[in-house]
């Protein structure tokens, strides 16, 4: 006789998603990639957006092997250089007329030295947030194509530090590295609650949702510290990664939640149910009250909508 399984989500409960079409974006590595392993081998035709091709094809390689059945495809796609942005919803839409059924806004940077994107923003908010906030703009009409679409953008426990500094956005004047990431991830979440306010206005069925991994095993945390040269932080780093981390197999699974769980409300937040968030199986989950200003949202909209170039078609 079988014993009851753990009532907790897991991947096991992930629905059958034959026939549905799905983009995540940083795709190759960690988060992105289990999210994009899972969607695939749950019959989803997935494609793995991705700066570095040679390193995708690695990916969906592995992909391939542990599931012969996935459909994945491999684009290029640089967030932090909006002609690659346009460049890719272009390309993808025209290629896939019948539309998007998810769209996982995954792909992000952390707490690394002061770096400008090719249109000249900070590199964390012009990639994690700017770069995510052109792509879902170019892709809404593959959205709306399709009935019941969801848009996932995946945020940071790190939103709790984070204040949006509209009079030096780019760190110009004063420039922090974890500042400017949980500045970014606090864009993350602003950006969401909008978006579903917009879409909710234009009475479309798409839903915006966030999701967190809590503090998941990834090459994210290597990334900064070895672009600063601190080999003690990296050390550091390594270690707390070894001691409390979870896998990202499991840090990927609230934004599969969000993704595919039906009932959902617009605007909810997905996150782990364990100690303060940084590990466990997904649930709904609160955020900080920076998250919940509907006039810095509204704000953060326009001052995206400048700086992209990019203004939705619903508006």
């Amino acid at each position: 006789m079988r014993a009851a399984r753990n009532t907790k989500w897991e991947l096991i409960d992930l629905p059958d998603l034959t026939g549905r079409t799905a983009i995540v974006t940083g795709a190759n590595s960690g988060l992105g990639f289990c999210t994009a392993e899972a969607l695939a081998a749950h019959g989803a035709k997935v494609t793995m957006a991705i700066r570095d091709l040679g390193k995708g094809q690695v990916a969906a390689d592995q992909i391939r092997a542990t599931a012969p059945a996935a459909h994945v495809d491999l684009a290029r796609l640089d967030l932090a250089d909006l002609t690659s942005v346009r460049a890719f919803a272009q390309s993808w839409s025209t290629a896939n007329p019948q539309g998007l059924d998810l769209l996982i806004n995954n792909a992000g940077i952390m707490a690394i030295p002061k770096r400008n994107t090719a249109d000249g923003f900070e590199m964390q908010l012009g990639t994690n947030h700017l770069g995510h906030f052109a792509l879902t703009g170019l892709l809404l009409p593959a959205l709306v194509a399709v009935p019941n679409s969801r848009i996932v953008t995946v945020a940071s426990l790190a939103h709790r530090m984070g204040r949006m500094n509209f009079e030096d956005l780019m760190g110009d004047r004063h420039y922090g590295h974890w500042r400017s990431y949980s500045q970014s991830k606090l864009a993350n979440l602003l950006f969401t609650a909008e978006l579903q306010r917009r879409i909710d206005q234009a009475h479309l069925s798409i839903l915006a949702l966030a999701a967190h991994p809590g503090f998941a095993s990834t090459n994210l945390q290597s990334v900064g510290p070895s672009m600063r040269g601190s080999l003690i932080e990296a050390k550091l780093t390594s270690m707390s990664v070894n001691l409390i981390s979870q896998s990202a197999a499991m840090g990927a699974l609230p934004t599969l939640f969000a993704a595919t769980t039906p009932g959902l409300a617009g605007d909810t937040y997905i996150g782990p149910d364990g100690f303060m968030e940084t590990r466990g199986h997904p649930e709904i989950v609160g955020r900080a009250k920076t998250a919940l200003n509907t006039a810095d949202a509204r704000r953060l909209w326009q001052i995206s909508e400048q700086l992209t170039g990019v203004t939705y078609p619903f508006d």
